[in-house]
């Protein structure tokens, strides 16, 4: 069981994090505190769910380098799309940025599962796709802090736990925190306890394999990435904000 337990990368990374925090922590002793917990978590929530659709991806065999170019095109046009129209609607935000990025992972999706190219190629050139196209279609405005709606301000600074500091003012768990815990329960379910989920770690495992044992290889596939798109929307959001 010991041999084991150090058998695993995971182990000798949680010491490698423990060891580094607790050497800043000596150099600063504001690192190691609630308040930067919370900023911290705030700060990479956004981060960690393109991790979860990235490790999906992984897990299936695949690598999808162009999801940043996907969570930059949900979040661009979801906010011109708000002040074109003058809606001040945050769950609007979310149903735009995550249908574009439902659509730009179907595209990869289109070209690695029935054109059947390789994942690394394929998402290196969707990328600079994306990227051309929101410049060509849409447009490369800058915007800034004052002309964004309102609703993207108050869901940056939304809190589901608040704290004093000794002067008086306030600091708080954000909301963020809530969104990335959602996305790790779902995706936990959809592998631990769904064909699909089964069907993913299949095609990982052994692509011929899966096709051979009745597998709707097309079909996992395109969920895959447009799985890995609708993470990438949500991103785009919570960055944005």
């Amino acid at each position: 069981m010991k041999t084991r337990i150090f058998q695993n990368n995971e182990l000798y990374l949680f010491i490698i994090i423990v060891v580094f925090s607790t050497v800043i922590t000596i150099i600063n002793p504001s690192f190691l505190t609630i308040e930067n917990m919370f900023d911290l978590i705030k700060s990479s929530s956004g981060m960690a769910i393109l991790a979860i659709g990235v490790f999906i991806v992984l897990l299936s065999g695949g690598i999808d380098v162009s999801f940043t170019a996907v969570a930059i095109a949900g979040q661009y046009i979801a906010v011109n799309t708000l002040i074109a129209t003058g809606v001040d609607n945050m769950l609007l935000a979310f149903m735009i940025s995550c249908t574009v990025g439902v659509f730009l992972g179907a595209i990869n999706a289109l070209f690695i599962s029935i054109f059947n190219l390789p994942t690394l190629i394929t998402t290196l050139g969707t990328l600079s796709l994306f990227h051309g196209a929101l410049t060509a279609f849409v447009g490369t405005k800058a915007i800034n802090t004052g002309q964004l709606p309102d609703c993207f301000k108050s869901f940056g600074h939304l809190n589901i736990l608040s704290l004093s500091r000794a002067d008086g003012t306030t600091y708080g768990l954000s909301v963020f925190v809530l969104i990335l815990l959602a996305v790790i329960v779902l995706s936990w379910l959809l592998l631990r306890y769904t064909v699909l989920g089964r069907g993913i770690y299949a095609i990982g495992g052994n692509y011929r394999a899966a096709r051979r044992g009745g597998l709707n290889i097309h079909f996992i596939q395109f969920f895959i990435y447009m799985y890995v798109g609708f993470l990438a929307g949500i991103m785009g959001v919570m960055h944005l904000s």
